[in-house]
């Protein structure tokens, strides 16, 4: 036991390198990429001690580069879920009693895992499986994670110090304790940062966690769990499993241990995992946390003032739609715009969009590269090539894609007359926003349809000069975005200083990023300790 007082370093931002052409940071990191592209990395499955390799292989391609592998997994069976809930069941009762100062000490030392040997690695391995260019991952894998380690280290501190208030005569403390049996989570392929948070938030609170990654996520998810192991997380604590998703949920969702799902992706899979939960609720012993951060259907709208910011209305747009396809949860993908702003953006926007460069992250110009896998190129496109024949919606800018050798789509812009147009109101998930133009005078009437369009309350962005409108426009959208943007993109939320989350069909909105976040993954104990015991039964209004 160690009698210390319990401090740690305080928590910044992870300084973000901006890999400008030739820096010795670009060429170390595509030194990386091309030595990883040319070899073959083998991800099994992380299930207490053993390193599983079922023999049931498939490859890992790039979404660039479909053709060419550059790794394989092992798929697991049933048997591997039962295992892996066993193997963090059996961790469970020394990591719930390890100190917090150890816990915190393996998980500051992932960060600097990732700040320092790792860095390169990591990044490599998002750009090559997940398609991400230099900025985005670097953003994503290096920074994001770090920060998530060092601030979730800083609010566990802040959390465990809350304590209720005592007096000369009793001493109150809360415990928060780990919840009572294991956690799930299920993480995205959009997000590396995600994929290595969702788990070890939960384990930093002392928690043990059968983790479930996407399997278009797997190469970098391979290597947290290197970074993991390295920083010494203690084998059970955070299980890798690579399964069958709804076998798994049967298996998991009706355990008695079940106590918490820490998970990110569909709106339409998380209701259904509740539902399986809310099937079995007699069976757990104690009722499970369930967090979620789901779909999105983010917008940007514009006052008629700000006519005077179309460059900024031109940039967010771009950014907010396009960084990383389209492929973020927050991403711009629904536009309402006052018909005196689109007369100054329209010619601005369309000739930003044709500076866009679409290819692989190899090339650090490219500010767009493919889509994740066939299906959402699928997808992606059927909404293109609806919109090239409908009679109330037309494609202004993009409207191409190429399959050949990767799944690359052109960003593109569709304007409807129609503010109910398909493509206003449904989830896309790819470079594609859909734009309809108001009368300056009825600006508030558009608040109205901004709001009660979609099912999703993400993010939004609100751009105007007139700070009455911005206030209005904060009031009637209140409940429209749990991120919500003053004059700027609605995506690049950074942790601690912005949390993140979104109600409505968008999730439980308990903002990763914050202390509220690692609140879900304890549950507090009161311990009342009475310094001048009671001795009798008798009050004072009982005596004569």
């Amino acid at each position: 036991m160690l009698n210390t007082a319990f401090q740690v370093p305080k928590a910044v931002n992870e300084p973000i390198n901006e890999y400008r052409p030739n820096s010795t940071e670009t060429k170390a990191l595509l030194s990386t990429y091309q030595d990883m592209f040319n070899s073959h990395l083998e991800v099994p499955q992380y299930i207490g001690s053993k390193v599983v390799k079922s023999g049931n292989i498939h490859n890992i391609t790039p979404p660039h580069d479909h053709q060419h592998v550059i790794g394989s997994f092992h798929m697991g069976t049933s048997q591997d879920v039962h295992d892996a809930i066993d193997a963090a069941m059996n961790a469970k009762e020394q990591w719930a009693n390890t100190l917090p100062q150890h816990r915190s000490a393996i998980f500051l030392k992932v960060a600097e895992l990732v700040s320092g040997p790792y860095r390169n690695r990591l990044n490599a391995a998002t750009m090559l499986a997940q398609s991400k260019n230099v900025h985005q991952t670097e953003i994503d894998a290096a920074c994001e994670f770090i920060d998530f380690c060092r601030f979730n280290v800083e609010f566990m501190t802040k959390i465990y110090a809350t304590q209720p208030n005592s007096n000369s005569k009793e001493w109150n403390q809360v415990d928060h304790r780990p919840l009572e049996g294991f956690t799930f989570a299920v993480t995205p392929f959009n997000f590396t940062a995600i994929a290595g948070n969702l788990p070890a938030s939960m384990a930093m609170m002392g928690n043990v966690v059968v983790w479930k990654p996407s399997l278009s996520q797997l190469y970098s998810a391979q290597v947290l769990m290197e970074i993991f192991r390295e920083a010494g997380v203690p084998d059970g604590v955070i299980n890798m499993i690579i399964t069958d998703p709804q076998e798994t949920s049967d298996i998991i969702l009706s355990h008695k241990d079940f106590a918490g799902l820490h998970f990110t992706g569909s709106t339409f899979v998380f209701k259904q995992m509740w539902k399986t939960i809310g099937n079995h609720i007699e069976k757990f012993k104690t009722y499970p946390r369930i967090v979620g951060e789901t779909g999105g259907k983010d917008f940007i709208w514009a006052h008629p003032s700000a006519k005077d910011k179309a460059d900024e209305v031109v940039a967010a747009i771009v950014r907010g739609a396009f960084e990383f396809q389209g492929q973020k949860c927050s991403a711009a993908s629904r536009i309402y715009l006052a018909e005196s702003v689109w007369n100054e953006v329209e010619d601005k926007l369309l000739a930003e969009i044709k500076t866009i460069k679409v290819g692989s992250p190899q090339d650090p110009s490219n500010f767009m590269t493919a889509v994740i896998h066939r299906g959402s190129f699928d997808k992606i496109k059927g909404y293109i090539d609806r919109a090239h024949k409908a009679d109330d919606a037309h494609v202004i800018a993009g409207g191409t894609y190429d399959d050949s050798k990767g799944y690359f789509i052109q960003p593109t812009i569709i304007k409807t007359t129609n503010p109910h147009y398909e493509s206003m109101e449904q989830e896309i998930f790819g470079p594609v926003a859909t734009l309809f133009v108001y009368p300056d005078n009825e600006w508030e009437a558009s608040l109205e349809l901004v709001d009660s369009t979609s099912e999703y309350a993400l993010t939004g962005a609100v751009f105007a000069k007139d700070r009455y409108a911005i206030d209005t426009a904060l009031n009637k959208l209140r409940n429209a975005a749990g991120n919500t943007y003053i004059n700027d993109k609605p995506t690049g939320a950074v942790v601690g200083r912005q949390p993140f989350g979104g109600a409505r069909g968008s999730g439980t909105n308990d903002k990763a990023g914050s202390e509220l976040n690692l609140m879900r993954w304890v549950s507090p104990r009161l311990i009342k300790e009475p310094l001048e015991p009671i001795r009798n039964y008798r009050y004072a209004y009982l005596g004569e």
